[in-house]
C-alpha cells in the first residue's frame, strides 16, 4: 500500500508565497492603489504628506445588468476626489475633484463655479488673497482662469476637474477636459500622514526615516476623503 502524498515544507512555503504575491499583484492592479500627496493643490482637504488608498474598483465598467447588481461599482459623480493619468503626461498621476460632468455647461465668474447657469455651493475650496482688481486691468483679468472661465460645454465621456486650492492648482482650467478612460479610481481614506514641512533636508536615509515616524499627523489617520 502506497503512502499518501504529502507536500514538502519547502513546497508549501513556496506555494504560500506565490499565492500571496499573486493576490498582492491583483489588489495592486485592479482594486487598491497607494498614492502620496506631493503638492498643495488640494488643500485644505488633502495636505502634502498625506498617504491615501485609492479605490480602483469603484468606477470599473460593467457590461451586464447582473454585474451592476453584484459588484460595488457606481458612476462618477460631482464632488468625487479622483486619481487619474495626467492628460499631458499619462505616466504621471494627478488627484483633483470632479466639478463638471459630461454634457454640462461650466463657467467661472469671479471664482464662483456655475453649472448650467446655477452656482455651486463649494464649501471645500480654498483661495489665495489675490491682488484687488484694478479697473484699468479689467481686460487682463478676463484672461485669468482663476477668476473667469468659459462658458464651455463638457464633451461626452469627459469631465472637468479642479483642485480645492483653486488659486494654486493646475487643472482642467489650464489643460482641458479629463477623458473617462484616464480616471484610475476614487480616493478613499488617509492611511498615513506626516508633516513634510518639518522634514530634514539631509540626504541621510536614517534621518529621513526618523522624520517619517517622528512628525506624524495622528489626527488625519484613517480620515475618510469627501
Amino acid at each position: 500500500m502506497s503512502k499518501p502524498y504529502s507536500k514538502s515544507t519547502a513546497r508549501e512555503y513556496f506555494e504560500s508565497i506565490a499565492i500571496a504575491v499573486i493576490l498582492a499583484l491583483f489588489v495592486r492592479t485592479f482594486a487598491v492603489q497607494a498614492f502620496k500627496i506631493p503638492t498643495g493643490s488640494m488643500e485644505n482637504s488633502l495636505l502634502i504628506g498625506d498617504h491615501l488608498l485609492v479605490n480602483k474598483f469603484v468606477f470599473a465598467p460593467t457590461g451586464f445588468d447582473f454585474e451592476k447588481m453584484l459588484l460595488p461599482t457606481r458612476k462618477i459623480a460631482r464632488g468625487n476626489v479622483v486619481v487619474f493619468k495626467y492628460p499631458e503626461d499619462p505616466s504621471r498621476d494627478f488627484i483633483k475633484r470632479v466639478v463638471g460632468l459630461p454634457g454640462e455647461v461650466i463657467e467661472l465668474q469671479n471664482k464662483n463655479v456655475y453649472i448650467d447657469g446655477n452656482v455651486l455651493d463649494e464649501r471645500y475650496t480654498k483661495f489665495l488673497e489675490l491682488p484687488l482688481e484694478d479697473p484699468s486691468e479689467e481686460d487682463q483679468n478676463n484672461f485669468d482662469v482663476r477668476r473667469q472661465y468659459g462658458p464651455v460645454t463638457i464633451p461626452a465621456n469627459q469631465y472637468f476637474v479642479m483642485g480645492d486650492n483653486r488659486d494654486n492648482s493646475q487643472d482642467s482650467r489650464y489643460w482641458g477636459f479629463l477623458p473617462r478612460e484616464y480616471i484610475k479610481g476614487e480616493a478613499m481614506l488617509i492611511y498615513w500622514s506626516y508633516d513634510v514641512k518639518s522634514e530634514s533636508r539631509s540626504e541621510n536615509i536614517t534621518s529621513k526615516l526618523k522624520q517619517l515616524f517622528t512628525k506624524p499627523r495622528w489626527e488625519r489617520l484613517f480620515h475618510q476623503i469627501h
